[in-house]
């Protein structure tokens, strides 16, 4: 069953001037030593880290919390199956809130272009619903 959604878009270069200005700063503040990793091992990781920014904003919106005292950046992990299938790995106040929530897990779709990256993120409950009849 499905407990709520989330969508973001965002522009990379924004996220590109904050990596620019920042630096380690910015990357520790919102990735995992992973996540920043794999971002920083493209020829161009504008919009690799664009798209975890946009995926960890529409994780907040699925749980209808936002980025805060409940979740915050570093409470959830954008990670890659050997496919290239995104997934979720919460820490922190991220497992709390997924507990609290009888959550499951949360799919996500990531997306990006030059210029902008996208995600949408599903939270699904831990039971099945029922077929309507």
């Amino acid at each position: 069953m499905i407990l709520g959604i989330g969508i973001d878009i965002i522009e990379v270069a924004r996220i590109q001037s904050s990596l620019e200005r920042f630096g380690d700063r910015f990357l520790n503040r919102i990735l995992h030593p992973d996540e920043a990793q794999y971002c920083l091992s493209h020829k161009v990781p504008g919009p690799f880290l664009a798209a975890r920014f946009a995926a960890k904003e529409a994780i907040s919106k699925a749980f209808g919390t936002g980025i805060g005292a409940e979740l915050g950046w570093r409470d959830m992990e954008v990670c890659r199956k050997p496919s290239g299938e995104p997934y979720v790995i919460f820490h922190g106040g991220g497992l709390v809130l997924l507990k609290s929530r009888s959550a499951r897990t949360v799919l996500l779709s990531l997306s990006h272009t030059d210029s902008y990256a996208a995600a949408v993120a599903v939270l699904e409950s831990e039971t099945v619903a029922s077929p309507a009849v």
